[in-house]
């Protein structure tokens, strides 16, 4: 675990943070904040570490899950980037910029109502008066909005772990690595020392490509290049998520030869980024795609390749979220 002189400077920082977030955290349990339970039961993912851990996927995964196990699950988020606070509930026709481009993908893939809002619980309030039906609803990223009580916590990171274990200006952790959860998942090949138990690994796998323009055409990975119409085709992979390089590796793993285009996460694609790339096909993430498909430069460029990805986990953990959630009290 590396802590280089600048996390050390910043270490008394470090520990201010930590307690102000165990002071909020106990002030909500001994009920000196308010918060509420909703008459349905909600499951929490999010993650400590600052940045992408793969939890849309996750969510997408989890919502499919419980409606097999007999739920009508719905999920509330804040919508990262979203421009207004107010709540929205997220359909075909919503913009990413004003709803946010992981619940549009939520919403898109795990067919689900999805409404966005920072306050959370009115969030969950509005998705159950809107959509009686729904039993059970998944909070995708909010973990530290304690002012929802939740009956399952499920923690995502990545091979990086905790980082190097501390808290934020000092380092990457939203609360300490002790911090309680019900279920930790590591999204990644290897797990790292240090996570608290029980771990489930996430694999994210993408065996096809969608032609952005024309989402019916999908082909194999390993047979992409010879859509480009040319012997040695230059493939581009762009991404513009938590953590490009899992991207990146991925397509590789394929066999693909690629070019590297990492762009920022929640890039807003307002301009083309791609009009000037030589490149004969150009690969993208589904989160990407969706803001994509906003400007018509992009939504028509024959180049651009969705590349879906799935979650694969372990079905013992569904069953076991299951189980968890139905041993919750009543409301």
């Amino acid at each position: 675990m590396r802590r280089g002189w600048l996390a050390c400077a910043l270490f008394p920082l470090s520990l201010v943070f930590r307690v102000m977030s165990a002071a909020r955290r106990t002030a909500y349990r001994l009920g000196m904040a308010r918060s509420t339970r909703m008459p349905v039961p909600i499951i929490v993912v999010g993650n400590i570490f600052v940045g992408g851990t793969g939890k849309t996927p996750f969510t997408i995964w989890l919502v499919q899950q419980l409606r097999r196990a007999g739920y009508v699950p719905g999920v509330i988020s804040r919508g990262y980037g979203a421009h207004h606070d107010n709540l929205q509930e997220v359909d075909a026709q919503s913009s990413p910029a004003t709803v946010g481009d992981e619940p549009l993908l939520i919403a898109h893939r795990a067919r689900c109502p999805v409404v966005v809002g920072r306050n959370r619980v009115a969030a969950a309030q509005t998705l159950l008066a809107r959509h009686p039906e729904v039993n059970l609803i998944v909070s995708d990223d909010g973990l530290q909005h304690y002012a929802l009580q939740r009956d399952v916590e499920i923690v995502l990171c990545d091979e990086r772990g905790n980082g190097n274990g501390w808290t934020l200006p000092a380092g990457p952790l939203r609360e300490p690595a002790s911090r309680r959860r019900d279920f930790t998942i590591v999204n990644g090949e290897h797990q790292p020392a240090g996570l608290q138990q029980p771990v489930f690994r996430m694999q994210l796998a993408g065996d096809q490509a969608q032609r952005l323009s024309a989402p019916s055409q999908t082909v194999a990975l390993q047979e992409l290049p010879a859509m480009a119409g040319v012997s040695q085709p230059r493939i581009v992979a762009a991404a513009g998520i938590g953590n490009p390089a899992r991207f990146f590796a991925m397509l590789r793993n394929a066999g693909l030869d690629i070019a590297e285009m990492p762009l920022p996460d929640h890039f807003a694609f307002s301009e083309n980024p791609f009009a000037q790339i030589p490149a004969d096909i150009i690969l993208v993430t589904e989160k990407d795609a969706v803001k994509c498909m906003q400007l018509d430069t992009l939504r028509n460029d024959p180049r651009l390749w969705v590349v879906p990805v799935t979650a694969r986990l372990d079905g013992a953990l569904a069953e076991r979220i299951v189980e968890k959630v139905r041993g919750r009290p009543t409301a």
